[in-house]
């Protein structure tokens, strides 16, 4: 027994220290590096067309046919609507037989007013005849003048018979259908909306509009690539260029408005679609790059740990735009630091830790 007793006093101080002394949690680490990054800022954006027309009749009179197929291209000056033009075409005709009658009444009046400025001369006529000719010349002449201009305007009117594409795009669905009265009161008829290329609008910050400029991209118009994500998260396979900032900031927002332009062969960017908008600046700069594994987030903000003597360390970062499966660390890091990316759950501040290099982040 006494054996026993001196034995369990000999082991008593050195499990009491084994408890004491916590364990090392083993860890995964990446050494924080500079690497050459594009800096980037996104917005959300809207697609718009470059150019959208809508379709209104300008004569009225019974829809004839409708010559195209709803959703589908069309090119400028192919005939999507027509209107019926026998009524205009005898408008048409009526006015110019008002011409002719005009212009004859014109060419009698002026042969007139001749043959009555030859017997003043002579002595035969007097100048009160004279006056009266004159003045009937130029009744007919104003007849005459009058005569064109309904003609034209009978023309003009007989050409709204047909509606024709303005510019080359796609045509959405119509609003009437063949046989029903058009007036220019009838509303759109139809829209088109220019495809290729197409517009980008987004609303910049003067903060971020800073910040572009810092990053090399105050030439926007030459340097700055736009690249486009869908909704779902898919990229836009086309890249950009902004070709406009507006002159001046929406005081309602603290906004200005930048537009980009984009090439749009298939038509996968539609008018009205909401897109991010990433503005990439030309040239790549060198900054500090972790694997987004590393970040954790608490009521302070995003932080990491850092092995150093062998202990995981607290360092509270800033980060920067996303790359790839690394982000961009602004401020809180040094290069040659090994940032904890494995065993993150098990880790507290201050704990003894056993790292190892992580291949392939």
């Amino acid at each position: 027994m006494r054996r026993l007793a001196l034995l369990l006093i000999l082991l008593l101080p050195g499990a009491a220290l084994a408890q004491s002394t916590p364990q090392a949690v083993p860890v995964g680490v990446v050494t924080a590096a500079r690497q050459a990054v594009t800096q980037a800022t996104t917005f959300v954006g809207r697609v718009e067309a470059i150019q959208k027309v809508d379709l209104r009749a300008r004569v009225t009179g019974f829809l004839q046919s409708v010559d195209f197929e709803e959703g589908g291209l069309v090119k400028e000056g192919d005939k999507l609507f027509t209107i019926e033009s026998d009524p205009f075409i005898a408008a048409q005709l009526q006015a110019r037989g008002a011409l002719l009658q005009a212009q004859a009444q014109l060419a009698n009046a002026s042969i007139q007013l001749a043959r009555a400025q030859e017997l003043l001369r002579t002595n035969a006529g007097s100048v009160a005849t004279r006056d009266d000719r004159q003045a009937a010349q130029q009744t007919a002449q104003g007849a005459m003048i009058s005569a064109d201009a309904d003609l034209r305007t009978a023309t003009i009117n007989l050409g709204y018979t047909t509606i024709s594409a303005p510019i080359s795009g796609r045509i959405g669905r119509t609003s009437v259908t063949k046989g029903n009265v058009v007036n220019p009161q009838s509303g759109v008829l139809a829209t088109i909306v220019s495809v290729d290329p197409i517009y980008v609008t987004f609303p910049v910050s003067e903060r971020d509009l800073l910040e572009l400029h810092q990053k090399g991209a105050r030439e926007v118009a030459n340097t700055a690539v736009v690249r486009l994500q869908f909704a779902n998260g898919t990229d836009y396979d086309q890249l950009g260029r902004l070709d406009f900032l507006d002159v001046t900031v929406n005081r309602g927002t603290d906004t200005i408005l930048a537009r980009a332009r984009l090439p749009n062969p298939i038509g996968d960017l539609v008018d009205g679609q909401f897109v991010r908008a990433r503005i990439e600046g030309a040239t790549p700069e060198q900054s500090l790059v972790v694997p987004q594994a590393a970040l954790l987030t608490d009521q302070q903000g995003t932080y990491v740990f850092v092995v150093e003597g062998g202990h995981a360390v607290v360092r509270r970062v800033e980060t920067g735009a996303d790359v790839g499966r690394n982000v961009v660390v602004e401020k809180g890091l040094q290069d040659g630091e090994q940032v904890v990316v494995e065993g993150l759950m098990a880790l507290r501040p201050g704990a003894p830790v056993v790292a190892s290099p992580v291949k392939g982040l």
